[in-house]
């Protein structure tokens, strides 16, 4: 495994050693990264998922090679040399290939021949020998094969699946897919008038190479062939990929030649070409999944990672036309105390009492933020709230509303607020998500928040390890505050996992506020490995000892009082003190276990303990006269919001109901390899419009700045 995983990271062999160590004795990604990086080389969660990747694909390689062993075994045909080349397959297609002439067959055309017997026969002609095939064919006809072209057809079948299980024909034309196999598509002419297929009409005939074609598009051929508007092939050039086998194998001019010539055609269009091509669908469909869950995983770190306008008083408005806009009014913890509904749009048309309410509302609740849902009739909620002199200056913004339906209507919301119905809830949740959008948004299933790129077609088991590992990533990285947290968010932290998570809210219900880190050690389950791998991300505001609110290890405290000490200095006084800290000398605290990487670290806490790394939320106005797509003209600039990021550009939010797209090419003057490396969701930039498709709803923008 160790020799394995250094081949594929290039990583130093001491620091996979001493990570896979870690990772056997159940400590988690973010713990390894952030407490043990003397260890493991100062590696990151990247490189330490890196290294957990490929220890599974190498066990999952190990336990196929015992499953095919013991199979081997069983039949009696397992030799020193088999057992050698089993034990030195590097990745499964290779492996596979070796089992695949010892794998038990249905029924073949094959199999059916050598119960006729004519498998001695298919020998004699490949050893292209026979002089006389006709008189050495007569020898083996019979009842069940009653004529030599029967005969010779059947010896044709079994070396057709010998040619089949040849490893180095089967390499040879992967090789040739790998490289010169193109991709097709054709319309199926019944489906071409159907409405949904037109979103699809790019693809109704469409070629270019398998090997170049961009994983977006490859994922929308394969969508649109399972929806069933179009067909896909894939093709190589058969005349040569049959002259490449013909050349491995034909060694004479007679008689045997022509028949194996025909077996080698019956082989490639029976056998191998059917099989090795689905096997190329199938990587470039993992390597299309891959691309678009890496593209997944940055949006959506990117948004738990958005900015939060922290602890105020916030009136969070989930807008609607004809069933009016729920309102609801929360505390700084984000706890509900009111919550109604008005009706200032059509048909009703209440707009001076709806202006009245949210202005006595405001003032009753000393609301500080107004929160508005940017789903149906959101921009004319914004234009109301506006028109409101408020008694203070209040900021209002508009926040996404992707996955607050599934959220309300989720277990989670219905435990959370059983009393409220989903309009209730998922106002409740817009204005949470403004407060704290990684809080409020790990309730939600990741792949419901709307910043994906075909995440309903990508592998699900991939997609939602990958996003779970993100949102853990995400959460230890900002550290949670363990008398307030949810019980989703305190799942994901180091350690602790829903049924601890369960415990901890529960315990903290019956027992109060946490005043110690310590005393998380009382909370049933929450054992002494759960305890070092969560503590140091789990803060304690106003707690006893100041370290408690720090990322820095309850396991360092005795190191932080040493430190103390010897500058004559509290605890208290030493916290968020640059200079005092600036004045430590650190190679004096180094042991065999805590190096540079770890103290500095504890110093970099140390000067600002429990700090929030994210930015401040910023308000952000649409174009007063933007309200349809028929209202945006070619050429204008226009303020946006980057609301979702693929490999072939991003998509920005310019107040329409339709969001624009901003393609790659448009996005700089130079090459784009990566749109992350441009914007970030969340992003205010200004477009310029390009072009407007009113009939096919489109929007095509360039990046300004």
């Amino acid at each position: 495994m160790l020799q394995y995983i250094i081949q594929q990271t290039q990583l130093s062999s001491r620091s996979i050693e001493n990570t896979l160590s870690l990772l056997n004795e159940d400590a988690t990604i973010p713990f390894i990264s952030r407490y043990r990086k003397e260890r493991t080389g100062n590696l990151d969660e990247v490189q330490i998922g890196e290294i957990v990747k490929f220890k599974e694909v190498f066990e999952t390689l190990e336990k196929r090679k015992k499953t095919i062993l013991k199979a081997l075994d069983a039949q009696q045909v397992l030799t020193d040399e088999l057992t050698q080349k089993v034990n030195l397959s590097r990745d499964l297609i290779s492996l596979e290939d070796l089992y695949l002439p010892f794998k038990k067959k249905r029924k073949t055309k094959a199999e059916t021949a050598r119960l006729q017997g004519l498998e001695p026969l298919a020998k004699l002609i490949m050893s292209q020998r026979v002089n006389d095939l006709e008189y050495t064919t007569s020898k083996y006809t019979s009842k069940e094969v009653e004529t030599t072209d029967n005969a010779l057809e059947g010896a044709r079948f079994i070396i057709a699946e010998w040619i089949n299980e040849r490893t180095d024909i089967r390499n040879n034309i992967r090789h040739q897919i790998e490289r010169f196999a193109s991709i097709s598509s054709k319309v199926i002419k019944s489906k071409v008038a159907e409405e949904k297929a037109q979103k699809f009409k790019d693809y109704f005939d469409w070629q270019e190479s398998l090997k170049r074609i961009p994983s977006h598009r490859f994922l929308a051929i394969l969508r649109a062939e399972k929806e069933g508007f179009i067909r896909v092939k894939i093709e190589i050039d058969t005349e040569s990929a049959l002259q490449k086998m013909e050349a491995r194998i034909i060694r004479s001019q007679n008689a045997c030649a022509t028949q194996i010539q025909l077996a080698i055609g019956d082989a490639y269009k029976r056998l191998l070409f059917p099989s090795l091509s689905n096997e190329a669908l199938s990587i470039a469909k993992e390597k299309a999944d891959e691309a678009a869950i890496i593209v997944f995983t940055k949006n959506l770190k990117q948004l738990l990672l958005g900015a939060p306008l922290g602890e105020k008083r916030m009136l969070a408005i989930d807008p609607g036309f004809k069933s009016g806009c729920k309102i609801v009014c929360l505390n700084k913890q984000g706890d509900l105390i009111h919550n109604e509904t008005i009706f200032p749009h059509a048909p009703q048309n209440q707009t001076i009492a709806a202006i009245k309410k949210i202005s006595a509302l405001a003032e009753v609740h000393k609301i500080e933020a107004i929160a508005i849902g940017n789903g149906t009739a959101s921009r004319e909620t914004e234009r109301l709230i506006k028109k409101i002199q408020f008694k203070n200056s209040l900021d209002v913004f508009v926040v996404s509303e992707a996955g607050a339906s599934i959220y309300s209507a989720s277990k989670i919301a219905r435990d959370e607020f059983p009393d409220y119905d989903v309009t209730v809830r998922g106002a409740i949740s817009i204005g949470r998500r403004l407060q704290d959008p990684l809080a409020e948004l790990v309730k939600i299933d990741a792949k419901s928040i709307g910043v994906g790129q075909y995440q309903h077609d990508v592998d699900q088991i991939k997609l939602k390890k990958s996003l779970d590992t993100v949102v853990a990533s995400c959460v230890n990285t900002i550290g949670v505050n363990i008398n307030t947290a949810s019980e989703s968010l305190l799942s994901y932290v180091s350690g602790i996992g829903p049924k601890i998570a369960e415990n901890i809210v529960n315990y903290r219900n019956e027992n109060g506020s946490f005043t110690s880190r310590v005393a998380m050690k009382k909370v049933p389950r929450l054992g002494g490995k759960a305890f070092e791998q969560a503590a140091g991300f789990l803060r304690i505001k106003n707690g006893k000892n100041p370290l408690d609110n720090s990322a820095v290890h309850p396991e360092s405290y005795g190191l932080v009082d040493k430190m103390a000490k010897d500058l004559k200095k509290s605890i208290s006084e030493f916290i968020g003190n640059k200079e005092i800290l600036q004045k430590i000398p650190l190679d004096k605290h180094t042991t065999e276990t805590i190096g540079l990487p770890t103290l500095q670290d504890i110093l970099r806490e140390l000067e600002k303990p429990g700090v929030d790394p994210r930015a401040k939320a910023k308000v952000f106005s649409f174009d007063a006269g933007i309200k349809t797509i028929s209202d945006i003209r070619i050429g204008q600039m226009l303020p946006g919001i980057v609301n979702n990021i693929t490999n072939f550009g991003c998509f920005v939010d310019i107040g329409t109901k339709e969001s624009g797209l901003i393609h790659v090419s448009n996005l700089s003057d130079t090459f784009v390899k990566d749109v992350s490396a441009i914007v970030r969701l969340q992003q205010q930039i200004i477009v310029k419009v390009l072009e407007v498709d009113v009939v096919r709803k489109r929007i095509q923008l360039a990046l300004v700045k």
